[in-house]
C-alpha cells in the first residue's frame, strides 16, 4: 500500500490533535511530529496553523461552505426545504465537529483576537457560514421562494445559531445527548420555513 503523501498525514494529524487537545494546545511541533515529519516540512504546505486550521475545517469536516456557494449560484433548484434541511443537516455535523476543536479559542480571549485576524487575512471565520446562508436565502427572495419582507440574516442566524447549539447545549438537557442530525435538521427546516416561504396558492 502507497504511504499517505505528506500533506495528507499533516492534515490527518492536524485534525486528530484538534479534536483531542483542541486548537489552542495543537502546535505545529506536535502536528509535524505526529505526520512524522519536520516542523519545517508542515511549512512547505501550510503558512501557519491558521491555514492549516482553515484547510482542516474545509477537507476533513462536513462540506457546508461548498453547499451553501452550489445553492446560491443556481436558486430556485429542488425544493426550498429540502435544501434549508440539508443545509442544517450539513451545518449541525459541521458545528458539533468543529466545536470541541474551536472551543479552546474562547478561553483565551488574546489568542482569539490573533486567530481571528488571521483567518481573516486567509477570507475565512465563524461568520463565513452566516453570510453564505443570508446570501442563497437573499438569492431565494430574488425569485420568489422566500418572502420578501423575510429578514434573511436574522433567518440564517437562526439557523445556524440552532446548530450551533446542537453541538454545545443539547448534551447538558435531561435527555443527555443530541438529537440524529437528520431528524433535527428535518425539524429546524420545516419549523425556519414556516416564517419566511412564501405560501403556495391552494390546489
Amino acid at each position: 500500500m502507497e504511504p499517505k503523501p505528506a500533506r495528507v498525514r499533516i492534515l490527518d494529524a492536524a485534525h486528530e490533535l484538534m479534536l483531542t487537545v483542541g486548537l489552542a494546545r495543537a502546535t505545529t511541533k506536535e502536528i509535524a511530529r505526529a505526520a512524522g515529519c519536520s516542523e519545517a516540512a508542515l511549512y512547505k504546505y501550510f503558512d501557519s496553523k491558521e491555514e492549516l486550521f482553515v484547510r482542516v475545517l474545509t477537507e476533513r469536516l462536513p462540506r457546508l461552505a461548498p453547499l451553501l456557494g452550489t445553492l446560491a449560484a443556481e436558486p430556485g433548484q429542488g425544493t426550498l426545504e429540502g435544501n434549508l434541511t440539508e443545509i442544517a443537516r450539513q451545518a449541525a455535523l459541521f458545528y458539533e465537529q468543529s466545536f470541541p476543536i474551536a472551543a479552546s479559542l474562547y478561553a483565551e480571549t488574546q489568542l482569539k483576537k490573533r486567530h481571528y485576524e488571521a483567518l481573516h487575512k486567509l477570507g475565512a471565520g465563524p461568520h463565513r457560514p452566516l453570510e453564505n446562508l443570508d446570501t442563497y436565502l437573499r438569492a431565494e427572495q430574488a425569485v420568489g421562494r422566500v418572502r420578501a419582507d423575510a429578514d434573511t440574516m436574522a433567518a440564517a442566524s437562526l439557523l445556524l445559531g440552532a446548530c450551533a447549539q446542537r453541538a454545545f447545549a443539547y448534551d447538558a438537557i435531561d435527555a443527555g445527548e443530541r438529537p440524529p442530525a437528520d431528524e433535527f435538521a428535518a425539524r429546524l427546516a420545516k419549523t425556519l420555513l414556516g416564517g419566511i416561504s412564501v405560501a403556495q396558492p391552494r390546489a
